[in-house]
């Protein structure tokens, strides 16, 4: 019940200062403008991310004294940290270096200090317990993998916080079961923040979080599942909501984010381009593509997610080296029939589309007739540049 308190502390604080920071983001023009690969037509705030991680820390602050918060205390402290680094980065752009290391800093004081690390993989790929050191290493990079997948999927309303929302609400659930209050405690505030920053992030959206929500909502996702995974590896057997495929476990929860990065990251690469390189190939575009609307993509993602947490459950006492491929083949099958209709889409809309210009003959002079008007251009999403 304390939890549910909590929860809604957050809720509360970040239902109400989120219209306050919308007024002051617009009188200070602090926002994302439309134009380039912006989807959205009009000034829309970002900088959201301050109203649920405000709520989140007045939470922690009101109900923390009751649970056990120095288990937690340089977490608290590593999020602290990126939520100024996406602060910073939304206000002034950092360079991707500086970004980096500011990201690695707080990543340092969740694998090192906090001791929030993967110390063993179980007989997965045949290795066992890790050096001190290729543990570190591998948290490290883990981590910074999951926080930035997620930051990457944040570009439709609603997206990302509802997204970290089922993935928040599981873990709470089962972070209770298991008797880790402090972070039951963690993972239910920033659910209460997000749900109510959820009201004027759904479309058509008022807000955006900006790095300075996805970044630090992924961090703490990242962070959050890794203690899931160390601690579900150490349950005992039979007990109750242990999952037998730990890494499965752990990738299913931020499937769609992982999913997603590793196909653009290919897909520029194959290109010849960056990996880092901003472009439209991510799959909420492809779903936009074939006239759907922000809330239709968002519903339909969040129902792949639930499928493959349904999936989890169901092989919940296999191990990873049968369950992981599964969910690859799957997510792989998934992603290339996603490529497939959206691409019949497109064709299809272009061939029933007006051409721009279309060159008649008027017995058999030279005169150009131009057919299209601009209304017929209006909700045309393909460029044809």
């Amino acid at each position: 019940m304390l939890f549910l308190f909590a929860s809604l502390t957050a809720f509360v604080v970040a239902f109400l200062v989120t219209p306050i920071l919308i007024s002051v983001l617009h009188k200070m023009n602090i926002g994302d403008k439309p134009g380039g690969r912006k989807i959205h037509k009009i000034f829309i705030p970002s900088m959201g991310g301050i109203g649920f991680v405000l709520a989140a820390f007045v939470a922690l602050t009101i109900w923390g004294w009751q649970f056990p918060i120095p288990d937690i205390r340089y977490l608290i402290g590593a999020i602290s940290l990126m939520f100024f680094v996406g602060l910073r980065d939304d206000m002034v752009e950092l360079k991707a270096t500086h970004k980096l290391i500011g990201q690695l800093v707080a990543v340092t004081l969740v694998v090192v200090m906090a001791d929030i690390r993967i110390h063993n993989l179980h007989g997965f790929l045949g290795i066992g317990e890790l050096d001190l050191f290729i543990s570190y290493g591998f948290s490290a990079f883990v981590l910074l993998a999951l926080t930035n997948a997620f930051n990457l999927i944040d570009g439709l309303d609603g997206l990302a916080g509802t997204s970290a929302s089922l993935v928040l609400t599981v873990l709470g659930f089962w972070f209770t079961a298991q008797g880790l209050e402090s972070y039951a405690l963690l993972s239910f505030v920033f659910l209460g923040g997000i749900m109510a920053f959820l009201f004027y992030n759904w479309y058509p959206a008022k807000i955006f979080m900006g790095d300075t929500g996805s970044l630090t909502l992924g961090f703490v996702l990242g962070a959050l599942i890794i203690a899931f995974m160390e601690t579900n590896a150490s349950l005992p057997e039979g007990a109750s909501w242990k999952f037998e495929p730990i890494f499965s476990a752990g990738i299913t929860l931020m499937i769609f984010p992982l999913y997603d990065m590793a196909r653009v990251f290919a897909k520029r690469i194959m290109k010849g381009k960056g990996p880092m390189t901003p472009d439209k190939g991510h799959v909420h575009h492809f779903l936009m593509r074939m006239g759907l609307e922000h809330n239709q993509v968002t519903i339909i993602l969040l129902g792949v997610q639930v499928f493959f947490i349904s999936m989890l459950f169901f092989f919940q006492n296999f191990s990873d080296h049968f369950v992981l491929p599964i969910i690859s083949v799957v997510v792989i099958l998934m992603g290339l029939r996603l490529d497939q209709v959206t691409v019949k889409y497109v064709k299809k809309k272009v061939s029933k589309s007006p051409k721009i210009l279309e060159i008649r003959s008027l017995h058999g002079s030279v005169k150009n007739k131009i057919k299209t008007e601009v209304k017929d251009l209006d909700n045309i999403d393909i460029n044809l540049n």
